[in-house]
């Protein structure tokens, strides 16, 4: 039985690249419009695993995901690191003078505004997904309006590529977690040499800083760090965090401190550092 992937987007995204990546060509795809649908998806078992992005290398973290991680008990069994290629796609026998329009996912059009600057003729207008509206401008034959996708849309859905690499920073990347609602990853302990974890401390000064501290004296690596407000108690915040680390035992014994440290630990996921 094949496995059900499930993707924020539809066919040709860059999630949909990832799960391809990830788990191979033999997968089905359940395509979500939103990161709220994607979650829905994994609760009710429409997919086995799921594709998120997580956070991008200009434009941040996609806060909105931790919380969604969190709250719905989602298990972290994996991560995937994307280079990003944006590429400008429009209706054959267009140029880039006669765009009127451009729709994209609000991450993609934040990647690309350099390159907009000196075509200000044209409208930026956010949308859903990048892959989505390349599928919308073939299958409406809507002229005057291009989408910001990788090329691999342009193949899928048969448009022309106007321009490559027109994302800000060429360097661009994402960073993918894969989801499960089972209780564990499934990755071999052996090779298990990063985590995620929420911890809440009490608030006092030099909490957080004695926190950092046992991690490091663990020889634990943080590469990571996130704050969120917990909803119910005004002024406090959860951190969520990655760590990576060389000995199982070192996060172990980092873990035992934590536990008695925070007033809330709660492990996201344990799996392999792909960076």
């Amino acid at each position: 039985m094949k496995k059900v992937i499930g993707i924020q987007g539809v066919k040709g995204s860059y999630h949909h690249q990832v799960a391809l990546s990830y788990f191979g060509n033999d997968i089905e795809i359940d395509e979500c419009m939103s990161f709220q649908e994607l979650v829905k998806s994994i609760e009710a078992g429409r997919c086995t695993d799921a594709v998120m992005a997580i956070e991008n290398s200009i434009a941040g973290s996609i806060i909105p995901n931790y919380a969604y991680i969190d709250e719905h008990n989602l298990t972290i069994s994996g991560e995937f690191y994307l280079p990003i290629h944006h590429c400008l796609m429009a209706l054959d026998g267009q140029e880039i003078l006669d765009i009127k329009e451009v729709y994209s996912h609000p991450m993609a059009l934040l990647q690309c505004k350099e390159f907009f600057k000196n075509h200000p003729h044209i409208k930026l207008i956010e949308d859903a997904d990048t892959a989505e509206v390349a599928d919308r401008i073939a299958k409406n034959q809507l002229k005057g309006i291009a989408a910001i996708a990788g090329k691999t849309a342009a193949e899928i859905y048969g448009l022309k590529v106007l321009a490559e690499e027109i994302q800000t920073i060429k360097t661009n990347s994402t960073r993918f977690f894969i989801l499960n609602k089972r209780s564990e990853s499934g990755v071999e302990e052996a090779k298990i040499d990063k985590a995620s974890l929420k911890f809440i401390l009490d608030h006092k000064r030099g909490s957080l800083a004695t926190v950092l501290n046992v991690m490091s004296d663990c020889s634990l690596n943080l590469t990571k760090i996130q704050s969120l407000p917990v909803i119910d108690q005004p002024w406090k915040y959860a951190f969520f965090v990655d760590t990576t680390f060389v000995k199982l035992e070192d996060y172990k014994k980092a873990l035992a401190i934590l536990k008695i440290m925070a007033t809330e630990l709660k492990i996201l996921g344990e799996y392999q550092n792909q960076k």
